[in-house]
């Protein structure tokens, strides 16, 4: 009981509930994309097709990462297992970042003129995640309210 609630455990921070609703909100989009073809996104099957066939991503890594990014920004936003989906996050991007962004330099592509994008937000993004791994969810999150209600252990 008591790693549960060290894996719960988070201060009472503005500024870490201000990193996992930034990190959700941003990640959420490409999530959409994936899962539910919003956003102009092609959905499971088409995302599952390109993963699979075009990048070479094995099937269930390919349906993780969906899943993962999906649902980990909800997780974010809520601040439910937050250290959970920001290490899930962090992964992602870094696995984005070897597979498709880094042959692309690290500036995104504002002018239009790289062959991709660079991998500039990635890092961004997975230095908000880790940050998020160490401190938890801060203020207003689901994991505060569970560590506080998780029954203590007896000695």
């Amino acid at each position: 009981m008591q790693n549960l609630k060290c894996f719960f455990k988070t201060e009472d921070s503005i500024s870490f509930l201000i990193l996992r609703i930034a990190l959700g909100i941003v990640i959420f989009p490409h999530g959409a994309q994936k899962l539910l073809g919003w956003f102009g996104g092609h959905g499971v099957e088409g995302t599952l097709g390109f993963f699979t066939t075009t990048m070479g991503v094995p099937y269930f890594i390919a349906v993780l990462i969906i899943i993962g990014e999906f649902f980990g920004a909800l997780g974010l936003v809520t601040g439910f297992l937050t250290r959970f989906c920001a290490a899930a996050m962090a992964v992602i991007m870094a696995g984005a970042v070897a597979m498709a962004h880094w042959n692309n330099g690290f500036f995104m592509n504002w002018s239009g003129k790289q062959a991709g994008e660079g991998f500039e937000y990635h890092i961004l993004a997975i230095g908000i995640a880790a940050v998020l791994v160490i401190a938890g969810g801060g203020a207003l999150s689901v994991d505060q309210w569970v560590s506080k209600n998780l029954p203590q252990q007896e000695s």
